[in-house]
């Protein structure tokens, strides 16, 4: 985070189902460090992103198998002063986020890309970026950090 002068740009992606597309890679190329919030498909998808940076994952409703089985449900990501939480589906979310000190909630499940904020935490899902579900958009998700704590995040649309 260069004390606190330049953001730390992480990517973020979720709901792949076995598909890296092109665009997706292009719109993370950057990150210092890339999410993937789960339904991930396979360990191919996991290597695409690791090419372009460090990948922290969760396992997802339809992630199954031995590469799989060694994800976890749920994780921290500590980021200097800033706790980020991970899952899959955020209606699993069984703690506040905000007495835990965590200033993100990186969440998938539901195809929608979706930036909240409840109690001072950041609820972010960056949608899906694998085969479309409905006319929901194609996307994935930027969080910048700064070194103060603090964390904000756009959705990338990988379609026009």
């Amino acid at each position: 985070m260069d004390n606190g002068t330049r953001p730390l740009r992480v990517g973020v992606i979720s709901d792949t189902h076995g598909l890296s597309r092109p665009r997706a890679l292009e719109a993370l190329a950057g990150s210092a460090l890339i999410l993937h919030a789960g339904d991930i498909g396979n360990r191919a998808v996991l290597d695409a992103l690791g090419a372009i940076a460090p990948v922290h994952a969760v396992r997802g409703n339809n992630d199954r198998g031995d590469w799989a089985a060694a994800l976890p449900e749920t994780l921290s990501v500590p980021l200097g002063p800033i706790r980020l939480w991970m899952l899959h589906d955020l209606k699993a979310l069984d703690m506040d986020p905000a007495a835990a000190g965590f200033a993100a909630v990186v969440a998938g499940h539901s195809h929608k890309p979706q930036v909240t904020w409840r109690d001072g935490v950041l609820l972010l899902n960056p949608g899906s970026a694998g085969p479309r579900r409905f006319k929901l958009p194609i996307s994935v998700a930027c969080l910048e950090l700064d070194g103060d704590g603090g964390v904000d995040a756009r959705i990338v649309l990988l379609e026009p």
